[in-house]
């Protein structure tokens, strides 16, 4: 069994491959294949992608593999595996940091980890350099809460701003459709036109209209109730603003499949809108998924006999797995009222505050102007209610 020559491979090195072909051996494996296994950390990478590939949702695979090329290929892709070091590892991941990205660098940290911890069970590499690198990372210690606003009128004050600077228009729309419906930041990038139904795309039907999005499975986040029910989906009645900005973007993008497409057709990046609120001045004051906790707490104090419909509206599992598995009530109509309900809150009339811009640009735009806007957004057939 020929492992390198010198002074390529140093004794050391030669020493511990013998050593896990001795442990490869007493496993009953044949050594042999394993030493023609991916040898640099860019094939145990893309080996480890084929293995996840299947277990993930497109959107997440593609976030997957294009960090991964972005950040750590270059630097240690060519690199074989038992050559690299902590030291190797924590120079990439600081790398990340230094441009802001600590979230980006500590979900990479264990993806690099997954990476060799493949690796060693296949035979490839005998030590995990990237496992003891996350102590090194900021931001470690104690898990915080993410950031997010629970007063409406500075959740408006961030979604005017976002209108106001020059950023894609995909982007800006996506964010305020994050806003009002209170979804994942996943379901809302994968969003596709034909998941909504019952929109009124022209403005001009006359009628009872209950406009809706079924989010596919494979971009909802209850691992356990999809695993139990592979049809399991998550139905999201949309408000009327909702449905204006579905009506701004599509005069925009109507003609991909994605309804918030970014480069090439590919969805908006991960950190597109994270980025777009440290623009604007809101770092550190609310993230994307903060929405979801600004949706939870202002709902639940203004409507707290409402709190079974506000967490089916956010897609929450029941505490209950006996629950969880019989009772498959909706509540589809109160969600609908609360939907309603909560788009008013959080805009307060203003929706020709935040769309008159992106609408503008567009001169096939159905909002081309903030009475437009307006006008479009209560004429969107959804029921509307004040409480």
């Amino acid at each position: 069994l020929t492992f390198g020559q010198s002074p390529d491979l140093s004794l050391e090195e030669a020493r511990d491959r013998r050593d896990a072909a001795r442990r490869a051996i007493a496993r009953g494996s044949d050594p042999r294949s394993a030493a023609i296994g991916p040898r640099s950390f860019e094939a145990a990478a893309r080996a480890w992608l084929e293995l996840r590939h299947e277990e993930w949702t497109p959107v997440h695979a593609a976030d997957v593999t294009a960090s991964l090329d972005r950040d750590v290929i270059p630097e240690l892709g060519p690199l074989p595996l038992d050559t690299i070091e902590a030291t190797d590892v924590l120079r990439v991941l600081r790398a990340v940091e230094k441009r802001g990205a600590r979230e980006t660098a500590r979900r990479l940290q264990l993806r690099i980890s997954a990476v060799f911890a493949l690796a060693m069970s296949e035979g490839w590499a005998a030590t995990n350099p990237a496992a003891v690198t996350g102590e090194a990372l900021r931001g470690g210690g104690l898990k915080r809460r993410q950031p997010a606003l629970t007063d409406p009128a500075e959740a408006r004050a961030l979604l005017e701003a976002c209108a106001r600077a020059e950023a894609a228009p995909a982007i800006v729309l996506a964010s305020l459709f994050l806003a009002l419906t209170g979804v994942r930041l996943d379901a809302v990038r994968g969003a596709r036109w034909d998941e909504f139904e019952e929109v009124d795309w022209s403005g001009g039907f006359v009628g009872p209209l209950r406009p809706l999005w079924r989010v596919p499975a494979a971009r909802v986040k209850q691992r356990a109730v999809k695993k139990a029910c592979a049809e399991f989906e998550h139905l999201v009645p949309l408000s009327a603003e909702a449905v204006a900005v579905l009506r701004a973007a599509r005069a925009r993008t109507g003609a991909g499949e994605l309804v918030f497409p970014g480069r090439g057709g590919a969805p908006i990046g991960e950190d597109a809108i994270a980025h777009l609120y440290r623009r604007v001045g809101f770092q550190g004051r609310h993230v994307p998924h903060g929405w979801r906790a600004s949706f939870s707490t202002i709902l639940n104090e203004r409507l707290p006999e409402w709190r079974a419909a506000i967490d089916l509206a956010l897609g929450h599992a029941p505490a209950s797995k006996v629950e969880g598995a019989y009772n498959r009530a909706t509540q589809i109509a109160t969600r609908r009222f609360l939907m309603q309900r909560w788009a008013e809150i959080l805009l307060d009339g203003s929706a020709g505050d935040v769309l008159p811009k992106l609408a503008r640009n567009s001169p096939a735009s159905p909002l081309g102007s903030p009475e437009a806007a307006q006008a479009a957004s209560s004429d969107s057939g959804a029921v509307r209610c004040r409480f």
